[in-house]
């Protein structure tokens, strides 16, 4: 797996476990990281949590197959 490929899914992770935060506590981790949800870092976070996230549609159309080695 590339660098990219690794930052991307690192990205979808936080994006993913700040989303479940906010759906079950109502509490947006990435806001109180960050200084608030207007902050230029929180909205720094949450575009390349974006960007990953549009990246990653690239995933679904990888006909690339892994195969064990022996």
């Amino acid at each position: 797996m590339d660098t990219l490929n690794k930052l991307a899914l690192i990205l979808i992770i936080v994006g993913a476990l700040n989303w479940g935060s906010i759906g079950l506590f109502q509490y947006d981790l990435v806001a109180a990281l960050f200084g608030g949800q207007a902050s230029a870092l929180s909205r720094a976070v949450y575009s390349l949590v974006g960007l990953a996230g549009l990246y990653s549609i690239l995933f679904l159309f990888n006909d690339q197959t892994v195969t064990e080695e022996e």
